[in-house]
């Protein structure tokens, strides 16, 4: 399966907005945040300093995630990953993540965090298996549904 993973354009937005609200609606809900956000990436995620890539597979979006910048600082926030109900199962969404770590890893971030719920036990045994670990929810979190936060450390800082 030759899957090639590309930036956000534009055309994608529609395919960004679909994937995600589908698995939402399948395991949750749509919150009025959820809906912003998707319904505009290039106004909240793209031109605030993020980046949303893309799974292309036969010429068609298969998946979805984006590293959202968390006020405006160098601290981002993996996020709105989503695959295509037919292509589960084919690791999409580990080749996604990992892009997102290599990605983050060159461009000097220190870490990533992300939001989840411990209900997508197989989407939190992968974060884990990629090296998230766990660590206390702030009460503002941006999400109702979560109930687990997670960071990834990826550049430490040399002491002198």
């Amino acid at each position: 399966m030759n899957i090639s993973i590309v930036s956000f354009k534009n055309e994608y937005s529609k395919d960004f907005y679909n994937l995600n609200i589908e698995w939402l609606k399948t395991h949750f809900y749509v919150e009025p945040y959820d809906e912003k956000v998707l319904s505009k990436p290039k106004v909240y995620i793209i031109d605030k300093g993020g980046h949303i890539f893309f799974a292309i597979y036969n010429n068609n979006v298969v998946g979805t995630v984006a590293l959202m910048s968390v006020d405006n600082t160098n601290l981002f926030e993996l996020t709105k990953m989503a695959v295509s109900p037919e292509q589960r199962g084919l690791k999409i969404g580990q080749k996604l993540l990992q892009y997102c770590i290599d990605y983050a890893k060159s461009v000097g971030l220190p870490k990533l965090i992300l939001y989840s719920n411990t209900k997508l036990e197989n989407a939190i045994y992968i974060y884990r298996k990629y090296g998230f670990i766990e660590m206390p929810v702030e009460l503002n979190s941006p999400y109702k549904r979560s109930n687990i936060k997670m960071e990834l450390i990826l550049n430490q800082q040399k002491s002198l």
